[in-house]
């Protein structure tokens, strides 16, 4: 092994994250083998979400459904409950499609082939990379933002994001080594979330701080180089949050496909990533006692969306025909996206913190 990869699997065996999806270097050492049905899950949930956000989540869907085949046998609406409120929601109803197609055509079993991998829904080359590395022990390079960094650190690279992109990956699989490519992976992630941070790393503590030539020559948050951002645009629409005579919401299903798809919502005006939405009364989904509740505004991947909120109370419920009514107590049991969950805030600020919100 090189000497990067001999210091850093030294520096994991002692320094390792306890996460609720990993098992341990000695467990590892001992012959036990990461499932690959967690490694999958926890890797689709981490995708643009933080640890701490997702350690709840995790815990939550494998208490539920404890294998693949259990995940295959839940409805997507389940699915799409125990997901709100970790946003990206493609990425649930991928999950549900992944465990039926690993049932259906693979039998309940993960294969370890990197395009087979890479031919299931919602499976892309880096989450690929992941469960061959870490479920299967195979030297495949793995990548993620933290890697990206430490690589970009370690030789110093000087072309700018994401053209570095490639680069980064041949660098990464040339340290990659053929025995516990798995730790390996882990700890170069391990090392970007806990020393090699985006702002102060702690340098000084850094077990390849010898090898890293960002150290050695200039300073290393100078790196990785990253093109300037655009401004993300700004999207306009409308929510009305209609509250019923028994103090119930209205909600309806958003189409399967598009943003948020599948998921609860208040009814809204026609927004998307590229146009902007009606913002008035004259787009109400129904005649009632309209007010305005002010407004909210939420940032997706690739825009910001501001909504006016609007609100009646005391509808009728045959005043709609498409959605459902739901006690507002009883609204954290919906697949209600954080956007949504804002916009009924700003009608009801107490809405989920009623009773109820936890049953």
């Amino acid at each position: 092994m090189q000497p990067i990869t001999v210091n850093l699997l030294h520096w994991y065996d002692s320094h390792h994250r306890i996460l609720p999806w990993r098992i341990s270097p000695r467990e590892h050492l001992a012959g036990v083998l990461a499932d690959p049905y967690r490694v999958w899950l926890s890797e689709i949930m981490l995708q643009q979400t933080t640890v701490e956000a997702v350690k709840p989540y995790f815990r939550t869907f494998t208490e539920k459904w404890p294998t693949v085949r259990a995940l295959a046998a839940a409805t997507q609406d389940d699915v799409l409950r125990a997901w709100a409120g970790l946003g990206y929601y493609s990425r649930a109803r991928n999950l549900k499609k992944c465990a039926d197609i690993i049932c259906s055509q693979f039998e309940g079993s993960f294969p370890s082939d990197l395009a087979e991998l890479k031919s299931l829904p919602g499976i892309g080359d880096y989450t690929a990379a992941a469960i061959a590395s870490i479920a299967f022990d195979l030297p495949i390079a793995v990548v993620d933002g933290n890697v990206e960094r430490v690589i970009a650190r370690l030789y110093a690279l000087a072309t700018p994001f994401p053209l570095a992109k490639p680069e980064i990956r041949t660098r990464m699989q040339a340290i990659t080594p053929n025995a516990r490519p798995g730790d390996f992976a882990q700890a170069m992630m391990d090392l970007g979330a806990t020393i090699c941070t985006p702002r102060r790393p702690a340098c000084v503590i850094c077990p390849l701080n010898d090898n890293c030539r960002a150290l050695q020559t200039t300073d290393p948050e100078f790196f990785p180089v990253k093109a300037q951002k655009k401004e993300k645009p700004i999207r306009l629409g409308a929510a009305f949050v209609a509250v019923s005579t028994n103090n119930e919401i209205y909600l309806r299903g958003r189409a399967e496909k598009g943003l948020l798809g599948g998921m609860a919502e208040v009814p809204t005006t026609e927004w998307t990533a590229r146009s902007d939405g009606k913002t008035g009364l004259n787009a109400a989904p129904f005649p009632a006692d309209w007010i305005s509740a002010g407004g909210i505004s939420h940032v997706f991947t690739h825009f910001e969306l501001r909504l006016k909120i609007y609100t009646a109370e005391g509808v009728h419920k045959h005043a709609s025909t498409d959605g459902w009514w739901v006690k507002v107590e009883k609204l954290a049991g919906e697949a209600l996206p954080t956007v949504m969950k804002k916009a009924i805030a700003a009608a009801i600020p107490d809405a989920f913190a009623r009773k109820g919100k936890y049953e």
